[in-house]
């Protein structure tokens, strides 16, 4: 049997989403487990509050991950845009293993940069200045100290202040930043990478330095699920429908 790794992202899970959740649970159950690894590039959930939210629901995806991690499968998780407070104990009882924001990975013989991607779109400037609050040390601190309700509140408006800001946004604001893939690939001498965030699954052709380098996209879980399957000799955007 062929080696191969998983990689996903933008499932943006929710209690209100059942629909997205069984995808997810078909898909580890039945596909997930026969791989070498999955990797979840960011925003697993619509939005996380923080690790001590121990509703029904976070319990039940953090236990169909341990499923797969019980198994034998690794399974590894880099921050998104919606999930960025997502802590060790989540990761302990998913059995997930917690990586930088941007990880080079040895993909059979081929290093490979993965990350969420939200860091690629400087063009929006406002979420750009959020996001180095966001991932600095005091925000962080001072809103996990809040009350969960409070900070569930504070969810929720985010997100819809958020939709409302990306309405008025034109499509190439919210794409990457064709000079920040270059640079991101250069200081991490790869060329190749995989992320998610802007939900346009597409694999694109770059030149770092005079040499032919990928950026592979990874799509949300919306309407369909998007799966990136690769192996030592070829990768394949896959569709699971639900």
């Amino acid at each position: 049997m062929t080696a191969f790794t998983y990689f996903i992202s933008d499932l943006h899970l929710s209690a209100e989403r059942p629909d997205i959740t069984e995808c997810l649970e078909v898909f580890l159950s039945e596909q997930a487990h026969q791989a070498d690894a999955l990797y979840v590039l960011g925003d697993l959930f619509e939005y996380w509050i923080g690790d001590d939210d121990r509703s029904d629901f976070n319990e039940h995806i953090a236990s169909i991950f341990k499923a797969l991690a019980d198994k034998g499968v690794p399974i590894y998780f880099i921050h998104g845009n919606r999930d960025f407070l997502i802590r060790q104990a989540f990761a302990k009882r998913a059995g997930m293993t917690l990586l930088d924001e941007q990880h080079v990975v040895d993909l059979y013989g081929t290093p490979t940069l993965i990350m969420h991607g939200d860091e690629l779109c400087t063009l929006d400037v406002v979420y750009q200045k959020f996001r180095k609050k966001a991932r600095g040390w005091w925000w962080p601190r001072m809103v996990l100290a809040l009350p969960l309700s409070t900070r569930k509140k504070i969810a929720e408006n985010g997100r819809k202040t958020s939709q409302k800001n990306q309405s008025k946004l034109t499509m190439d604001i919210m794409d990457v930043t064709p000079e920040e893939v270059v640079k991101a690939m250069r200081e991490h001498r790869v060329l190749r990478m995989i992320h998610g965030h802007t939900h346009r699954p597409f694999i694109h052709q770059h030149q770092v330095d005079g040499k032919d380098a990928q950026r592979i996209v990874l799509g949300d879980w919306y309407d369909q699920g998007s799966v990136l399957k690769v192996s030592a000799d070829s990768f394949e955007l896959q569709t699971l429908i639900h």
